[in-house]
């Protein structure tokens, strides 16, 4: 198993993912741990904000990878995982699951977000040198926004019976970085099935009621688990099957 990549940690920065690509560009390629105690312009999926109110977790991991980018964006079922049972250290492992595709529940909230961003390595390094990622995690330790669109919790509202306080930034930044390097390993040693199957045990809502709000259409049917590579598989209320790949999706629920 690889050793967990080195912590950067930085009293404030505008945004994690944002300064893995500045080192990117300039031919950094880590593997690097970027953490901020403060953060000032995080980003979320689709350009939305991300809140992320001092002792909540801004991370970012800057590494790289020769997998092409649509194999290379399934690092997010692997941070995923992380992320999961890094949350499970510090709240009963029943209340934490999985929302396709990389959101973290405590108890059916939201407690996590995932960005994965990637480019081209710096030209310097030679032809066919791959990818940079940039593997965003906020996780809410001590507190969680009221003004966003689906429920929000925090760890510390859901602590285990024998934690007296919720863990500090530094802590959960090390226990993350730990459970990433396992679960990074087993993707790049066994592929993809073994971190998708343990994916879907966490996850919820990959068997029933489904809607999908796309770019041109809303979708609504069942969803019918993965496919191979990380799709869902949602089958309309005509029969027709759609493979998903992003997109806001709810489960149990209508948009």
């Amino acid at each position: 198993m690889s050793a967990p990549a080195p912590r950067l940690i930085l009293d404030e920065i505008d945004s994690t993912n944002l300064e893995a690509r500045r080192k990117a560009e300039r031919g950094e390629v880590g593997p690097l741990w970027i953490v901020a105690r403060r953060q000032s312009a995080g980003r979320g999926r689709r350009g939305r904000a991300w809140s992320a109110p001092e002792g909540n977790l801004s991370a970012t991991l800057l590494t790289t990878t020769q997998r092409p980018p649509a194999e290379a964006a399934r690092v997010s079922f692997v941070a995923a995982l992380a992320v999961a049972e890094t949350i499970s250290l510090y709240v009963p492992e029943s209340l934490v699951s999985i929302k396709w595709p990389n959101d973290v529940l405590i108890d059916a909230r939201k407690a996590s977000g995932i960005l994965v961003e990637s480019g081209a390595l710096n030209a310097s390094l030679g032809e066919g040198a791959g990818l940079w990622l940039a593997v965003g995690i906020g996780i809410n330790i001590r507190a969680h926004p009221e003004d966003v669109e689906r429920p929000a919790t925090h760890i510390g509202a859901h602590l285990r019976p024998e934690l007296r306080e919720a863990p500090d930034l530094d802590q959960v930044s090390e226990t993350l970085a730990a459970s990433f390097a396992r679960w990074q390993s087993l993707w790049e040693g066994a592929g993809d099935g073994p971190v998708l199957d343990a994916w879907s045990r966490r996850a919820r809502g990959l068997h029933g009621p489904c809607s999908a709000r796309l770019g041109h259409e809303t979708l609504t049917g069942r969803a019918d688990g993965l496919a191979e590579d990380g799709a869902l598989r949602l089958i309309d209320d005509a029969g027709r099957l759609h493979l998903i790949s992003a997109g806001d999706v709810f489960f149990g629920e209508q948009v």
